[in-house]
């Protein structure tokens, strides 16, 4: 009984003040930003007055609001797609019988560990000086049909290490006897990925959708490493927006209603997500 408080009391003393710090660092900024929501606070001084929901209703008229919205679902979509298709083909690669596996595994990680703002302004020096060299053309990143395309590659290399990590991990728990019954049957190739590998690691597919898509649609240091939100606001993400005019815009009261909106569009999206590729689990 003794030993059972000791051990109830060490918990505690871990845990509380875990919870004391996930409070004041998490919960209660997120609580002061509901609060400011409502007010028409600057962001700086004392000074601000109750609203109500005006700005709520503000957001849905602001033409650069939507804009943005817009890009970050366009890219957001586009990355999530073009990330698991090559992760999960450089998984099923690495998963295979070759010589320095081990170390191609470790060398395909590298840009994971790597900051985004790094990765973000090294390609950036690509895109405004080396392409252009080669091609003879303008950097993508000054034009407004292109940047994009530049912020979703700058992404999907950079999330892939983390992705294709996750799909190896997968294969793996697949059993190798279920591929022999498999070839016994005939089953080879396409046939054996489709019926046989594909299910198997549909639950690492769907954590991978998931991260990948709220990873992409928080794109926030790609964007100010690249473009800044240029060229003409063309790749204004919502949480780059939400920070540029929110910290230094003079608009944190209606930014802060546009974090609580992203916040919600963020979590429905992810239910959603999750309830379909559920569904899917249970039919395959």
């Amino acid at each position: 009984m003794k030993s059972q408080n000791e051990r109830a009391r060490t918990f505690m003393m871990i845990a509380v003040p875990i919870l004391l710090l996930f409070f004041c660092f998490n919960t209660l900024p997120l609580i002061k930003g509901f609060i400011y929501s409502f007010t028409n606070f600057r962001g700086y001084g004392t000074k601000y007055d109750w609203v109500g929901w005006r700005n709520y209703i503000d957001l849905f008229s602001d033409s650069r609001v939507g804009n943005s919205y817009w890009f970050t679902f366009k890219l957001a979509v586009v990355a999530t797609i073009l990330i698991n298709i090559i992760s999960l083909a450089m998984a099923l690669a690495l998963n295979a019988k070759i010589r320095f596996k081990s170390f191609l595994r470790g060398m395909y990680f590298v840009p994971n560990i790597l900051g985004a703002l790094v990765v973000g302004y090294i390609f950036s020096y690509i895109f405004t000086y080396i392409l252009p060299a080669i091609t003879h053309t303008a950097s993508m990143l000054a034009s407004q049909t292109w940047a994009w395309v530049a912020i979703v590659i700058v992404c999907a290399w950079q999330s892939i290490a983390m992705n294709t990590l996750i799909y190896i991990s997968g294969l793996q728990t697949v059993p190798e006897d279920v591929y022999e019954a498999a070839s016994l049957d005939g089953a080879t190739g396409w046939n054996r990925f489709r019926y046989i590998t594909f299910p198997l690691i549909m639950p690492f597919f769907t954590i991978n959708m998931v991260l990948c898509m709220k990873n992409n649609l928080m794109v926030f240091d790609q964007i100010m490493a690249l473009t800044k939100g240029g060229p003409a606001q063309s790749t204004e993400s919502i949480s780059f927006l939400i920070y540029n005019n929110g910290m230094g815009g003079g608009q944190f009261g209606f930014q802060s209603a546009n974090a609580v909106i992203f916040f919600i569009v963020i979590v429905i999206i992810s239910v959603l997500q999750l309830k379909y590729l559920n569904k899917k689990e249970e039919q395959l």
